[in-house]
């Protein structure tokens, strides 16, 4: 099965994040609960796009799994975006 990648949306990936993923990584990346990953610091950034999305997809510790929540592109779109907030 081949699906097709589209380019990630920072902006889209931005709105998605404050939605779902602010409230524990805090608004700019710096965490705000204990256990999740601080991206200001590069935490769990250093691995590929593949492997955080499956992650996303299936939920890690505290963090729900978004699988039927947002689809691959919704999640692509918020990995490109967490990429933008480690300096």
């Amino acid at each position: 099965l081949m699906t097709t990648a589209y380019a990630s949306d920072i902006n889209e990936g931005r709105k998605l994040y404050q939605q779902n993923c602010s409230i524990c990584h805090g608004e700019n990346g710096n965490s705000t609960m204990a256990n999740a990953a601080n991206f200001k610091r590069g935490e769990g950034l250093f691995q590929s796009d593949q492997s955080l999305l499956k992650r996303i997809q299936n939920g890690d510790r505290a963090c729900p799994a978004f699988r039927g929540i947002l689809t691959e592109q919704k999640i692509f779109d918020v990995i490109a975006y967490i990429r933008t907030l480690y300096p």
